[in-house]
């Protein structure tokens, strides 16, 4: 699944693009994806000015006039510009049409992702529960030593809960905590406010990081122009489990977190 260094490389890829332009359409060939596409949108988008193009979370979120477009890329999807004298192919689902002449194209395989309105994002049920941006001005050590108190849940799940921190998936999550050298199985409650400081500084590394490789491109994701992402090549612990980690040596181990797969070396990270 696109996360959240994914959808924030499509989206610089796209803004300068879109930021200025005018939608005169929209054409939807199945409109079934994990939500209906909604049965009014190419009267919504039609004539509307993209004001700007901005990301929530692993949601993006283009700007109109009147209205919001909330897309989500879902497990397999990619949102990309395209030659209008292109034939879409099977998974093609919805084309956003662009008055200098090409197609915003959302691609889906799988049709778990989505193509929906709303007049305010702050209020929809999708974006309002979602905690703080990991790459906002925010997010420091402190918020995230005042945030853990007294909770009992390992300090991965503590990450990836969306309800907290907006964004952070299994592949980031497991680096991170690499970076800030912790035990993914450490109570999130029992941390230190120094080793928040220094998780916090490694969140905000490793997503930057990872935005700046264009993302991971492990099965489908590729960015607004097509290209597939490259941070895949810098994992320490993540999808390597027996392969000596690239600090100390020792094998890097694997075991389940809920229905997770969690990466670790067990000399570098500590409890």
């Amino acid at each position: 699944m696109p996360e959240l260094p994914e959808v924030e490389t499509v989206r610089r890829g796209l803004a300068p693009h879109l930021q200025g332009q005018r939608l005169v359409g929209a054409r939807v060939r199945q409109p079934a994806l994990r939500w209906p596409v909604p049965l009014d949108l190419d009267a919504r988008v039609r004539e509307q000015p993209i004001l700007s193009l901005s990301r929530r979370g692993k949601y993006l979120l283009v700007q109109l006039a009147t209205d919001w477009l909330l897309v989500h890329l879902g497990m397999s999807g990619s949102l990309r510009l395209t030659d209008p004298g292109i034939d879409p192919g099977k998974h093609d689902h919805v084309d956003l049409l662009l008055a200098n002449g090409p197609v915003l194209r959302y691609h889906d395989p799988r049709r778990f992702g989505a193509i929906l309105l709303t007049p305010d994002p702050d209020r929809h049920p999708l974006l309002a529960p979602l905690g703080i941006e990991p790459l906002s001005e925010a997010f420091r050590g402190e918020w995230l030593y005042q945030a853990s108190r007294q909770r009992r849940t390992s300090i991965k799940a503590f990450l990836m809960d969306a309800h907290t921190i907006a964004g952070i998936g299994n592949i980031y999550a497991n680096e991170a905590l690499f970076r800030a050298g912790i035990h993914p199985s450490t109570m999130a409650g029992r941390l230190s406010r120094t080793r928040c400081e220094r998780l916090a500084v490694q969140i905000r590394s490793t997503l930057e990081a990872a935005i700046a490789a264009g993302g991971s491109s492990l099965r489908d994701f590729v960015d607004g122009q097509g290209n597939p992402g490259y941070f895949q090549q810098s994992y320490f612990v993540y999808g390597r489990p027996g392969s000596p980690c690239r600090t100390c040596g020792h094998a890097i181990r694997i075991m389940r977190q809920g229905n997770r797969a969690t990466f670790y070396c067990p000399e570098c990270q500590k409890r």
